[in-house]
């Protein structure tokens, strides 16, 4: 299971399918929260996940065809996109320090 430490990671890529524009609001939302750690975040299709990204957050019922996509990526999955304990979680331990596992 991949893991990383959050000193290195740089991007982080909200993978969605449905386009129904609450993937983005949880994108803007993390862009916002990580601001002063200076992580890239994106916006792709599960189907086109970038290799460049360090961790990968994706609705629950998306996570199998991110893992396909991405399965040397940290992939984080989520059961609800706004306050989520698994993203709260991912940004506590990004600015506090420590590992992220997947």
């Amino acid at each position: 299971m991949p893991s990383i430490e959050s000193k290195d990671i740089h991007k982080i890529v909200v993978a969605c399918d449905a386009g129904m524009g609450s993937s983005v609001m949880l994108a803007s939302q993390l862009r916002k929260q990580l601001k002063a750690q200076n992580i890239q975040v994106e916006h792709t299709p599960v189907n086109t996940i970038p290799a460049d990204a360090d961790v990968v957050l994706c609705h629950a019922g998306l996570a199998n065809r991110a893992r396909a996509g991405a399965p040397d990526k940290v992939l984080i999955s989520f059961q609800v996109f706004i306050g989520d304990p698994s993203v709260t979680k991912l940004i506590s331990t990004i600015k506090s320090g420590g590992t992220v596992d997947a």
